[in-house]
């Protein structure tokens, strides 16, 4: 892991990012606010939020090049 790359071309840092702005939304119940269904509305978010995150530590151990 010698080549490095700008920190936006990195799959583990916008999943990363995903992860933490779906878990604010969330938090904050900007995510089920004035929705028919907030039960399932809260399912989704928290499934998108679990997905990133898998994609976050997967793109990490699957990573060739440095964040520089």
């Amino acid at each position: 892991m010698i080549e490095t790359k700008a920190w936006y071309l990195s799959r583990t840092v916008w999943a990363s990012l995903v992860t933490i702005l779906l878990a604010i939304a969330n938090y904050s119940g900007i995510a089920a606010t004035g929705l028919p269904q907030d039960a399932l509305t809260d399912a989704a978010v928290n499934i998108a939020t679990t997905i990133s995150g898998m994609i976050a530590i997967f793109g990490r151990l699957q990573a060739t090049s440095r964040i520089g």
